[in-house]
């Protein structure tokens, strides 16, 4: 990892990755794949990380709070994601348009407008 080696590529795009276990994570996006459900409700996810973040919405303590409004979260990063409604402040730029974002999540979904990729396939159809 310190030497910027990307050993584990994705045979159906330019992913490149230095764990097989983020390959198998990111080979979940061209499947549509989630292999990690709630035991709590419907929701369903690529990677524990995911899971365990997620497993925490479930909790009734929300530890971090908006100084601005009643919002709560029970992460810090959502906060900070959160704080952006306040500040107009969109961080996450595209570098081939004037795409701008709150989240990179947001922007790496744009991203696919301009590489044509569309990972989401329907099961039933070829619709993707």
């Amino acid at each position: 990892t310190h030497t910027g080696e990307k050993p584990y590529k994705c045979s159906l795009c330019s992913y490149a990755c230095v764990s097989s276990s983020h390959l198998k994570s990111h080979m979940c996006t061209h499947t549509g794949e989630k292999p990690y459900k709630c035991s709590l409700c419907s929701y369903a996810c690529t990677t524990i990380s995911k899971m365990k973040k997620h497993i925490l919405t479930h909790a009734s303590e929300k530890p971090f709070n908006c100084t601005l409004c009643s919002y709560a979260s029970t992460t810090s990063s959502d906060l900070k994601n959160h704080m952006y409604t306040h500040t107009g402040e969109k961080p996450y730029k595209c570098s081939l348009c004037s795409y701008a974002s709150v989240s990179s999540a947001h922007l790496k979904s744009h991203m696919r407008t301009h590489t044509g990729e569309k990972p989401y396939k329907c099961s039933l159809c070829s619709y993707a």
